[in-house]
């Protein structure tokens, strides 16, 4: 059973690939330096990037998909910044594995892309950081995820939305495991 929403279930793999894509890229180049063979050593990477590469298109594609219902609860200018964004990092991280590919290659070609490969994994860390953070502006500055929740089930008094059912005055607050658990500033 596939979660729903979907997207938020899957941006986090391009963010952790695209944070350990360096680190494998530079610890390819170590081996292959101190004796490893280039293509054994460099397979790593490629398979990373590769990974890094579909998982930023499964992001795309499932933000996409849920574009027109968030867009209900979100202006338009924060989505399109999100979405620009993750577009060109779905750009860049295609182009990272062109080059990483590229680092099979033999001779000054192959060592010359594996070292550009390496510095580009790096450089589109900060890609991924931006992506991030918009999303992450989507959703707790503009309200994104509300798009999703149940009318009862957001409880928050700071933004002027009523409390669930049954649950106002009562003192339970969910976020506060203390006042969830019947105890009060009263009792002790």
């Amino acid at each position: 059973m596939l979660p729903d929403p979907l997207h938020p279930a899957v941006v986090h793999f391009p963010v952790v690939l695209a944070v350990l894509l360096p680190l494998v890229a530079a610890g390819a180049l170590w081996a292959i330096r101190h004796g490893s063979r280039p293509l054994r050593a460099w397979a790593v990477p490629l398979a990373f990037a590769g990974a890094l590469a579909a998982s930023a298109w499964a992001a795309v594609e499932t933000g996409e998909a849920q574009d027109e219902r968030v867009e209900r609860v979100v202006a338009e200018q924060p989505l399109e910044t999100h979405e620009d964004m993750a577009e060109l990092f779905l750009t860049l991280s295609g182009v990272l594995l062109l080059v990483t590919g590229a680092g099979l290659a033999p001779g000054l070609v192959g060592r010359s892309a594996r070292v550009l490969a390496t510095a580009g994994a790096a450089a589109l860390v900060v890609a991924a950081v931006r992506v991030g953070h918009t999303g992450g502006e989507l959703v707790y500055r503009y309200g994104a995820a509300s798009a999703y929740a149940p009318a009862a089930a957001t409880a928050n008094p700071d933004a002027g939305i009523a409390p669930p059912a049954g649950r106002a005055g009562t003192g339970h607050d969910a976020r506060n495991p203390r006042v969830a658990r019947g105890e009060h500033d009263d009792e002790r």
